[in-house]
């Protein structure tokens, strides 16, 4: 257990230093902004030091944009999904302070590109390992709990509210260009984990009744049972069926891994659900 925990916070380090070299060493002297709060962030940073003449870092922002969120987390998700945030943002400020604001290119699109590319391997690694980059995360982490909503608006929003806004205060290309970063970090992450905030997962069997209480230990969740059998051994087996939100991936494959390692899984995307979804 303390390897597993130990791996995961290694891992939430270094998708923060990612995070950070994204921006430090390509976003930021482009004027191209990430997504979600590191974005917001680092709009706030430019209006202060450009338009007001006031230096404020987008580490220390971004720091202050989470406190609140961080106490939401707490109380609303969970202690241990709210540590791992709180690590994240952590480091990253961290290595947003010390790290300096260079320019590697004088490119652009390689600005947005590259950039792009580690923010999004940063939050994959991190969302795949069960924890998350604070901010957006954990509000659709908490309205995911509460009720179906439909989180990926909220994101739509924010993000869109940065494009525009990059375009309005700098060059309209650098409304396009943080577009472009956000298409590069949404695939990245697709890649390495899911972007999709919810999922479906189908559970090929012989131990229903452990898993569905192990599940439910876990979280709330409704379970399909459906009985099976194998077309070539021609066994009794049971399918689960269970739709659950991309932050709850990494328990449900622990879960699966601790009581049946030989189960089958299919993952797939769910892009929309009617009817309640919390539990049965």
């Amino acid at each position: 257990m303390f390897l597993v925990e130990a791996r995961r916070i290694i891992i939430v380090i270094f998708g923060a230093v990612l995070n950070a070299l994204s921006l430090n060493f390509f976003l930021i002297s482009a004027n191209v902004y990430a997504s979600g709060f590191t974005g917001a962030a680092q709009l706030v940073s430019s209006i202060f030091n450009d338009f007001l003449g006031i230096g404020l870092s987008t580490g220390i922002i971004l720091f202050v944009l989470n406190i609140p969120v961080a106490v939401l987390g707490w109380y609303k998700v969970g202690k241990g999904f709210t540590i791992y945030s709180v690590i994240s943002v952590l480091v990253t400020t961290a290595f947003l302070e010390v790290l300096p604001v260079v320019e590697l290119s004088g490119d652009i699109i390689l600005n947005a590109v590259f950039g792009g590319v580690l923010a999004g391997t940063g939050v994959g690694l991190t969302l795949k390992h069960g924890a998350s980059t604070g901010g957006m995360d954990i509000i659709a982490m908490v309205l995911s709990r509460m009720k179906d909503r439909p989180i990926g608006t909220y994101f739509l929003i924010l993000n869109a509210v940065i494009i525009a806004m990059a375009g309005i205060l700098y060059e309209p290309e650098n409304a396009l260009y943080t577009l472009l970063t956000l298409y590069v970090t949404t695939r990245v992450i697709d890649a390495l984990h899911t972007r999709h905030e919810k999922v479906t997962a189908m559970i090929i069997t012989h131990k229903a009744e452990e898993l569905q209480k192990a599940i439910h230990d876990t979280m709330v969740r409704g379970i399909t049972i459906i009985p099976a059998k194998g077309a070539y051994t021609r066994e009794d087996k049971n399918m689960m069926y269970l739709v659950v939100t991309r932050y709850e991936l990494y328990d449900l494959e622990r879960i699966i891994g601790e009581v049946d390692p030989n189960a089958f899984t299919n993952i797939v995307q769910t892009t929309g659900i009617f009817g309640f979804f919390r539990k049965d």
